[in-house]
């Protein structure tokens, strides 16, 4: 009864202290505001609560805003088929069971063993040939004194919802990118049709110009102008074609498919790009970037790995428990007399040339790493945010004055051939009234889909999971 008592109260004194310390936070000086940030924006509520990392669909619904269920139906199949997605989710599971298997350190051993021999050399015994059969148990246990195997349970723990993170960083990139590669093909698709107008248009024009020449009414410097202007707006016809098939294809691997043709749902003009997207305040980035809340985790982990390096440091004590049966043959074993021992062991490093205490230094440096790049990754997403809520600004103003310089193309276009079929101008402002309309209407899709992806790297780079104050209350009204 007194050693069980001895072991029990060493027990309870190894879990009492754990060598190293304990993290404690990072200090760190964030500005109160964006500057690129527009003062009449409003403030939205986080739908997706941080402590929460099973991502569905009906977590992040952020592109429901553009209204056009093709894409819902499209990020929807990427989120359950995707391979780099699943990649992810196998790296927490592995990290799932590598804090069980670590935990399992903190609990006693058993093994079991049999034998039988068969020998005139037994036991230290020289005689006439004898049998032997002898069946152990044991048992052994490491008392965590100094803390050193919960050091490194904590850092698997650490280790693992950083994986949780990285799976949820790993999501919303996906989202990003399926959105971002959506709005580009259905760029692709407008500019393809522009380019098929223009072309029509072109060939009857240079239809026109060949009659004329025929009849001697133009010279054929004017046919050759219409030739160079049709096979432009030709030429760009299979360059899109070839964007389009391409960008499917991209698409089809985001969604874990072969590659093939996509169906797509409103086209570019009638996508809704009048998104207001809930912009919190820098700090809010600490707890909402799934890339800045796995960073600090591998830095609360590795804070963990130097306490274990310092514990290696230490002497650790171990129980160790045996009991067994032995006799001369099978039908002789009894457990009326069994073997047994029970022995403590004291044991720690002595004289290893300052091996464990560079090795504590080598952890202590690598802390600093995690440290720095924990850093680094606020400096990022502070950056991220600042660049795309300058480009969602710019490139609206950018689409205002587009949209201004089409309508004014299209109307000088129109004048133009106006004023060249009644001979009051030459070829040659006419053609170069149809080179501007053609840029103007391709510039604008292509501005366009600029912003509707600025629009998804600001989801993203604020870490998604947005919804509007009215999806809100739905959501909300719904639950009740």
């Amino acid at each position: 009864m007194k050693r069980i008592l001895l072991i029990a109260l060493l027990a309870l004194l190894s879990q009492s202290c754990k060598i190293g310390k304990n993290y404690q936070g990072t200090e760190f000086v964030q500005p109160g505001s964006y500057s690129q940030e527009d003062p009449a924006r409003s403030v939205g509520l986080d739908s997706v609560k941080t402590d929460s990392l099973k991502l569905t669909t009906s977590d992040l619904k952020w592109w429901a805003l553009f209204d056009d269920p093709v894409l819902d139906s499209l990020i929807g199949l990427a989120m359950e088929n995707n391979r780099d997605a699943l990649i992810a989710a196998e790296n927490v599971l592995q990290g799932r069971l590598a804090l069980k298997n670590q935990n399992a350190e903190l609990l006693p051993k058993f093994d079991a063993s049999g034998e039988a021999q068969r020998g005139n050399f037994l036991l230290n015994n020289v005689g006439d040939a004898q049998n032997q059969v002898l069946g152990l148990a044991s048992a052994n246990w490491e008392l965590d004194l100094w803390g050193r195997l919960r050091r490194r349970s904590e850092a698997a723990r650490a280790s693992l919802v950083a994986s949780e993170y990285g799976y949820r960083g790993v999501m919303l990139s996906l989202i990003s990118e399926v959105a971002t590669t959506y709005f580009a093909l259905l760029r692709a698709k407008s500019q393809y049709e522009i380019s098929r107008s223009n072309a029509t248009s072109r060939d009857s024009m240079l239809r026109l110009i060949q009659l004329r020449y025929d009849k001697g009414i133009v010279p054929i410097i004017d046919v050759d102008q219409a030739t160079i202007q049709y096979t432009i707006a030709a030429g760009a016809v299979p360059q899109y074609e070839r964007q389009i098939v391409q960008l499917q294809n991209t698409l089809s691997i985001l969604l874990g498919q072969n590659p093939g043709p996509l169906a797509t749902g409103k086209p570019l003009k009638d996508q809704r790009y009048e998104i207001d997207l809930p912009l919190a305040r820098p700090v809010d980035l600490l707890s909402r970037r799934p890339d800045v809340i796995a960073a600090e985790y591998q830095l609360i982990a590795q804070n963990a790995r130097v306490g274990a390096a310092q514990g290696d440091r230490l002497p650790g004590l171990s129980v160790s428990a045996l009991v067994g049966i032995s006799a001369n043959s099978f039908g002789n074993l009894s457990f009326e007399n069994p073997l047994w021992t029970l022995s403590g062991q004291l044991a720690g490093p002595l004289f290893y040339w300052g091996q464990l205490k560079r090795q504590v230094g080598i952890e202590d440096s690598r802390r600093f790493q995690a440290l720095y790049q924990y850093q680094n990754t606020i400096f990022f997403a502070l950056k991220e945010v600042e660049d795309v809520l300058a480009e969602i600004r710019t490139t609206q103003n950018e689409i205002d004055i587009a949209e201004r310089r089409k309508e004014a193309a299209l109307r000088a276009q129109f004048l133009s051939r106006e004023r060249y079929n009644m001979g009051v101008t030459s070829y040659l402002e006419f053609l170069e009234q149809q080179r501007q309309a053609f840029d103007a209407e391709l510039l604008l899709e292509s501005l366009r889909a600029n912003l509707l992806s600025a629009h998804v790297k600001l989801y993203k780079a604020l870490g998604g999971g947005w919804l509007t104050r009215e999806a809100q209350q739905e959501e909300a009204t719904g639950k009740q």
